[in-house]
């Protein structure tokens, strides 16, 4: 379908945001049915070819191994395995940690999502691996990082509400690290592709949300997980591939991205209102701005636009309608400027038209959420007093979330 698109050149420049119910072929969509079987696998089209590049296919077989497994961990209160993921990929492998709550009387369900530092940092468990330091983004190596995430990932606040939690280190998939993340994103491109680098080749992201799936291909087939009831989560660029993933992937039941921001859950048109200074500098990242700092997360495509945002044949809101009609919460923070929550407000408003066509029901917030707020729409806005980061407050308002629409 990539060939039948045509170059960013030529796209028609288009200042307002997109109706997601309007085709490409500017036809309406009127239905269900039609939103599903045309509307949405053209979107998901769309954002592949010209903002994330296409992920790969499916493996043949996912092929686990469970390293360890500690069936008192947290005190008695989980068991705690180490499993590998392999998929016949060169130098691709995932290592999940999977803790399970102990005192259940059935599959528990879990929140899934990658962690920046590596397993050994969610708990303070000296025996969980470290990553291969030959894919660590910082100096020194993963050793220092040993248990700092514990008030990140809060397993403990979990557990004890009868969630289990899975996660792997980015790094397994792809380093967060230019030139290598460049290297290994070779090892993602097609036997039916050239050897020469497409300009819609898998992107960052994209591989990393194509490890999210994979973990899913594990998770739907432990009897210890409640297969359909796998919520997806993440923080910052995390949390732009568990958008991604959920938007693409109709296995995850609830997709949680916390302040996700530009090629997230914000809009790449960001209003001058919202984007800039007076003095010219931008409160919210553009998409030059990520695309100058961070140009392999996205495909070649994409930078394309970085001057010309309103050329783009969609926004985020349509990321976010993909998910329709599963629960979506987009997760803000009052002093993260940056990652623009009044533009993530926006694009939540306007995912609305989709989930109400899909569902029955959409958004139910108002125009300025009040700061703390847990919804409980099916699409949702939360936003919390705060900075950029994931603490025990987010977890909160996730297993709030998650007990209304997954138990």
């Amino acid at each position: 379908m990539a060939e039948s698109f045509p170059d960013a050149t030529a796209l028609p420049a288009h200042p307002a945001f997109p109706d997601p119910l309007i085709s490409q072929s500017g036809a309406p969509v009127k239905t269900k049915e039609q939103w599903e079987k045309e509307r949405a696998p053209e979107l998901r089209e769309l954002f592949q070819h010209y903002e994330y590049g296409y992920l790969p296919p499916a493996p043949a077989s996912v092929t686990s191994v469970t390293r360890r497994e500690d069936k008192e961990a947290l005190g008695g209160k989980a068991t705690l395995r180490e499993v590998t993921l392999s998929f016949g990929m060169p130098d691709v492998e995932i290592h999940l940690l999977l803790v399970t709550p102990n005192h259940r009387s059935a599959p528990a369900p879990v929140f899934l999502g990658l962690n920046f530092n590596g397993n050994h940092a969610l708990l303070a468990d000296p025996l969980i691996a470290a990553p291969n330091p030959a894919t660590y983004p910082e100096k020194g190596g993963p050793e220092p990082h040993r248990a700092k995430d514990v008030d990140v990932w809060n397993i403990e606040q979990s557990i004890d509400r009868g969630y289990a939690v899975a996660s792997f280190f980015s790094g397994d998939v792809v380093p967060d690290q230019p030139a290598p993340a460049l290297a290994r994103l070779k090892r993602f491109r097609s036997a039916e592709q050239s050897a020469a680098p497409n300009a819609d080749d898998c992107a960052t992201l994209a591989a990393w949300a194509w490890g999210i799936m994979r973990a899913v291909d594990y998770l739907i087939g432990d009897s210890e997980i409640d297969g359909k009831r796998i919520a997806v989560v993440g923080h910052s660029r995390n949390g732009k591939a568990a958008m991604l993933a959920g938007a693409m992937d109709e296995r995850i039941a609830m997709v949680l991205p916390l302040q996700a921001g530009c090629g997230g859950t914000a809009p790449c048109r960001v209003a001058p209102e919202i984007g800039l200074q007076p003095d010219g500098h931008a409160i919210a990242e553009t998409i030059k701005r990520i695309n100058t700092s961070f140009p392999y997360w996205f495909c070649a495509v994409f930078k394309e636009f970085s001057d010309v945002p309103d050329r783009l044949p969609f926004d985020q809101h349509e990321l976010i309608a993909l998910c329709a009609p599963r629960p979506v919460m987009v997760c803000a923070a009052t002093e993260d400027l940056w990652a623009n929550p009044a533009g993530q407000l926006h694009m939540v408003t306007l995912a609305d038209p989709v989930y109400r066509l899909v569902s029955g029901e959409g958004w139910e917030g108002v125009e300025t959420p009040v700061v703390g707020d847990i919804p409980k729409s099916r699409l949702a806005y939360f936003i919390r007093a705060g900075k950029h980061s994931m603490a025990k407050v987010d977890w909160e308002a996730f297993l709030a979330f998650a007990d209304r629409w997954l138990k």
